[in-house]
């Protein structure tokens, strides 16, 4: 492997985490499921014991989060080219949220602070992530 396609495969996985973060925002989780591969395994860093499998399932799991205003901001991403066909990545998250209200602006409760370990795959539908799993990195 070059060092361009090596360079190539990390801004994909880089971008991919980014897009991730930007769509959960945006609560398009048709959009977000589709980032993981059919099997795509997820663990919020919130319930990093529990894991979510399979596009259905993570769909579920996102349609039942009662609705609320977030915004991720993601850093310290470090994208690990393995082959051709497989990446991994490290990156630090930090989440604020609060609820949706009808006028003004929402009020966040204090934010969490966590990483994510992914694993990626290159399909026919480009890079998705077949794991993503969240951990906190301080108790809230």
């Amino acid at each position: 492997m070059t060092s361009d396609e090596r360079r190539a495969i990390e801004w994909d996985c880089t971008r991919l985490i980014n897009h991730y973060a930007v769509l959960n925002d945006q609560a398009r989780w048709e959009e977000v499921v589709a980032l993981y591969t059919d099997d795509g395994l997820m663990t919020r860093p919130t319930a990093p014991d529990a894991p979510i499998i399979g596009r259905e399932a993570l769909l579920a799991s996102f349609f039942s989060r009662p609705p609320r205003v977030s915004r991720h901001i993601v850093g310290n991403i470090v994208v690990t080219v393995e082959d051709a066909m497989s990446a991994s990545a490290f990156s630090m998250i930090l989440l604020f949220t609060g609820a949706i209200v009808e006028d003004g602006l929402p009020v966040a409760g204090a934010p969490l602070v966590g990483e994510y370990r992914d694993r990626f795959a290159l399909t026919p539908e480009g890079w998705r992530f077949s794991e993503r799993r969240g951990a906190l990195s301080f108790r809230p």
